[in-house]
Parts: C-alpha cells; structure tokens; sequence
C-alpha cells in the first residue's frame, strides 16, 4: 500500500514538474491592440482565453492601445513584441524613419479594407461624395480617413472642403449639434456612436472608402525585427492560434464579446456584439478578403496603396512594400479558411 501510495505521489509529482516547465518555457509575447477593449478586440482576446496561444508555447498578453500610431511606436521600441495597427500608418512609419533600422513588419493582413467613411447626417442632404464639395468636415488629425480623404476626393471629383479638428470624443457630438456637415472615421465606431448620441442608423448616410474608390487595407498584425529575426517560429505559432480563434469568433461573435467584458466590466456587451459584427462584415468578412485569401494582400494592390500613401503622406522617402510587409509565416491555406460557409 506504502509502495503505491509513493508511486501516485511520484506520477503527481512529475505531472505538476512538467506542467510547471512547459508554462516556463512559453515564449512570453506582449501584443499592443491598436484601440480600447471593444467588440473587434474580441478577436484577440478568445485564443487568449481559451488556451490556443498557450498550446501553441505562447504567453500572450494582450494590452488597450490608443491608436495605430503608438502601437507601431511600442512595437518598434521594443517594448512589444506584436501589434495590431493600419497598414498606411505602418507605411507612414517606414518611410519617414529610414534611419531606423529595425522597423515592424506586417505579418497577417486582418482588415482587408480599410474601416475608413465619410459620414454624414441625411437631413443635411449629404447623399453621395460630391455633396461634400465646399462641406465643413471634421475628425481628429490623425484620423486615417482624414489622411486618406484626398484619395476619396480624387476618386469622386470632391472639390475643396474645410476641416475642424477636434479630439475623438468630440467628433460624433459636433455632429450632431450642426457644428460640421460630415465627418470621417471608422464606420464600426462612429455608426454606432452616433446611436449612442440619439441618431438612428437609418438616418445617417455612410459613405465606405472602399465601396468608393479607395481600396486600401486596413489593420494588420505588426511583429517586431527583433522577434522575427530571433525567433520566427513564435510569429508563426501565433498567427495560425488566431486563426483559429477568429474562425470561430467570427462564427458566433455573440459569445466572444464575454472574453471582451472580462477585460473591461463597463462594455456594453449588446453594443459590442453589434460593433464585432459590423467590423466583420465591412473589412474582415469581404468579398476582397475571400478573393485574396484571409491574411493574405495582393502584391500588385500592395504597390498601388503604397505608391499613393506615399503621395498622399507626403513621405521623406517612399514607401517601399517589400520591406514592410513579410507573409512567410502565414499559417497553411487550410488554417486560413475561417469565413463562415454562405
């Protein structure tokens, strides 16, 4: 009985000894979202909870951002390891700072499209790109559909407007009170914040950049040169454990939200479902995205985006796609169909 009693103890033993060493050799990877804990986050959050990074040897932490711009910044500082950022801010990086000679690179496109519109209340008889002509528009500086907006001119024969700049939380109310005829942003966030301001859907006219004109990308997973260069079998691991999580988030994004909610108490879980989906259906889930396979860009659509962000930016130099964007690690095309069965 003593001998057996000492034989389970010794399987446990070992049991937790090596539990507690594979813990202790997952590769530790801080990842910096590009924006708050809200619906698309939930993308991240599920392989995260439901074990896949870590069964993949990935301790993978995921981090609230402020915007693009300081996710790039963290990432190529060094004090993350991957992100979540848009691709023409990305590209904007690269060209201005080409003394920096580690820079991120994109390793999975996630937006297919770009989340950028102009939208525009429909009293204010704004019902398609060329009312915008002699427009006051608004959105914050380093909004990406600002920046962009001379592309969605071009492509629409808008003439000359004027812009307000304002902070983020202030765009949708100036809206609304009259102060701007339109204003841009991504339509999964201002849509429903206008709601949140009173404003039914079906009052406001939105205007995509990608069903006008433009097509350039939108978010994509950002890794470190550090990382890449030390240890590329973690950037694979990671990126074919979020496919699988986004297979099934985008399969039922109603239950991914509660991986939202843990990491921020206050969200409003049926708001969040319907910004996830709207995400999903407008950049991730897209007719461009089936055709050229998830994760995955087009070399030649590539070349043209960059050619005009380095035109439209205004770059030091220009921006050069091969340097910035790395598909090496993509996860097997099997891994890669996760759009839900029409």
């Amino acid at each position: 009985m003593q001998t057996k009693r000492l034989f389970l103890q010794s399987v446990l033993a070992l049991g937790s000894f090596a539990s507690a060493t594979a813990a202790f050799a997952a590769t530790p990877i801080k990842f910096q979202l590009d924006w708050r804990f809200e619906g698309p986050a939930a993308l991240f959050l599920q392989p995260v909870a439901k074990g896949y990074f870590q069964a993949a040897g990935l301790n993978v932490t995921v981090d609230a951002g402020s915007g693009s711009g300081g996710a790039i910044q963290r990432v190529a500082s060094g004090s993350y390891d991957m992100g979540f950022a848009d691709l023409a801010a990305l590209m904007e990086f690269h060209a201005n700072n080409p003394e920096v000679k580690d820079k991120p690179v994109a390793v999975m496109m996630v937006y297919n499209n770009t989340p950028a519109s102009v939208m525009a209340l429909k009293k204010s008889a704004i019902a398609k790109p060329a009312d915008l002509t002699g427009k006051k528009l608004g959105a914050p500086v380093f909004d990406a559909g600002r920046r962009g907006f001379p592309l969605f001119a071009k492509a629409n024969k808008v003439g000359d407007v004027q812009w307000t700049t304002m902070d983020p939380p202030l765009r949708e109310t100036m809206l609304v009170r009259g102060d701007i005829d339109a204003i841009t942003g991504f339509t999964f966030t201002s849509l429903l914040n206008l709601e949140a301001r009173g404003v039914k859907a079906a009052d406001v006219t939105v205007m995509p950049f990608a069903d006008n004109g433009v097509k350039l990308y939108g978010n994509a997973i950002i890794a470190s040169a550090k990382l890449v260069r030390e240890n590329p079998e973690a950037v694979r691991s990671f990126l074919k454990a979020f496919s699988k999580g986004a297979k099934e988030v985008m399969a039922n994004p109603g239950s991914a939200i509660a991986y939202v909610k843990e990491r921020d108490g206050i969200v409003n879980s049926a708001l969040e479902t319907r910004r996830l989906q709207l995400a999903i259906d407008t950049v991730i889930n897209t007719a461009d995205a089936r055709g050229e396979g998830f994760g995955q860009v087009s070399p030649t659509r590539m070349a043209l985006m960059a050619s005009q962000i380095s035109d439209v930016y205004a770059t030091k130099t220009r921006v050069n796609p091969e340097t910035l964007w790395n598909g090496r690690f993509l996860p097997p095309v099997a891994d890669l169909d996760v759009f839900p069965k029409k």
